[in-house]
């Protein structure tokens, strides 16, 4: 059976002279949170679009549900919900006559569409403002509301383009939360985003966008070890640092950098291990204060790759 629910191959859109999206090659799986990130202008909202049938490849081939979007957009629409990086809403409407207005649009009898609109402000935590008019609410309130417009069409993708923008910390946090728990409704996740960090928890995988194409693809500890040799760095405070502590680190199989900084050995690692960082540490007579650990960063990757790329 074949799980994959996006698909493209060759995936090319010119405007004229320009390549927007150069030979495009993407396979997601069902239930995947896959992350398209890039520099503005890299060719991600071309790509959606071209997913979602509001524009045509110039060459290539792409699949959503076994559905062409070219071809079929209104099948694909029927079960692909998509999240603009500005969502519109009637401000001078409430948060529910906003989904009832949505509902009816989208053909949903009376009785269904009020039940599917309390379970989402129930889901996205909207539930007690379900009565303010949307001119009322901050970007991240309006960012959930979208969300719940689209889980009320129970999509089996959802595609989100800069999804976590111009909202603060906080709201960013509890918006990638609300994605992981819909994820376990085996929801695909389409994320396009130039904020690599900020998205990089929430990621199965991501691939790494740049004038068109895809360069990195993969998981992100996996684009760490390929890239920067390392995918973790652990932070090891010890009471009194030295020379057996240091030479247990370093002779741990796993490690391909230790580094001290006052108190704390900087460990880097192709994985998470710091059950067995510890036990090495307390082994050469160390005593452990403290462990923390810190997984490499898209935005770290992608520097050391274009550098790379820059000196070959």
């Amino acid at each position: 059976m074949n799980d994959l629910v996006i698909e493209t191959s060759g995936l090319t859109k010119r405007y004229g002279r320009l390549t927007a999206v150069d030979n495009l090659n993407l396979a997601i799986e069902k239930g995947e949170i896959y992350g398209l990130l890039g520099p503005n202008g890299s060719g991600k909202t071309t790509t959606i679009l071209m997913l979602l049938g509001l524009t045509e490849p110039t060459e290539g081939r792409v699949r959503v549900l076994g559905l062409d979007p070219a071809r079929q957009p209104l099948s694909v629409k029927a079960h692909v919900g998509y999240l603009p990086d500005s969502v519109g809403f009637y401000d001078n409407l409430t948060a529910r006559e906003n989904l009832i207005y949505i509902a009816k649009l989208n053909g949903l009898k009376r009785a269904e569409a009020y039940r599917r609109i309390d379970a989402a402000l129930e889901r996205i935590g909207l539930k007690d403002v379900a009565e303010k008019p949307v001119g009322e609410f901050s970007r991240g309130m309006r960012q959930r509301l979208g969300v719940a417009e689209l889980i009320i069409k129970e999509p089996q993708i959802i595609i989100m383009d800069e999804p976590t923008l111009g909202l603060d910390p906080e709201a960013t946090r509890s918006f990638l939360a609300l994605i992981r728990e819909l994820k376990g409704d085996g929801i695909t996740f389409l994320l396009s985003s130039h904020l690599l960090q900020q998205v990089q928890s929430v990621c199965d995988r991501v691939g790494l966008f740049r004038n068109g194409r895809i360069v990195l693809e993969g998981a992100v500890s996996e684009l760490a070890r390929q890239v920067l040799g390392e995918a973790y760095r652990i932070f090891v405070e010890v009471e009194q640092p030295g020379a057996e502590v240091a030479a247990a680190l370093r002779e741990l199989p796993y490690v391909t950098n230790v580094q001290l900084d006052g108190r704390t050995y900087i460990v880097e690692a192709t994985d998470d291990y710091r059950a067995d960082t510890a036990t090495a540490v307390m082994q050469a007579g160390g005593r452990l204060i403290a462990l923390n650990i810190e997984q490499a960063s898209l935005d770290d990757i992608y520097s050391a790759y274009f550098k790379e790329m820059e000196e070959i």
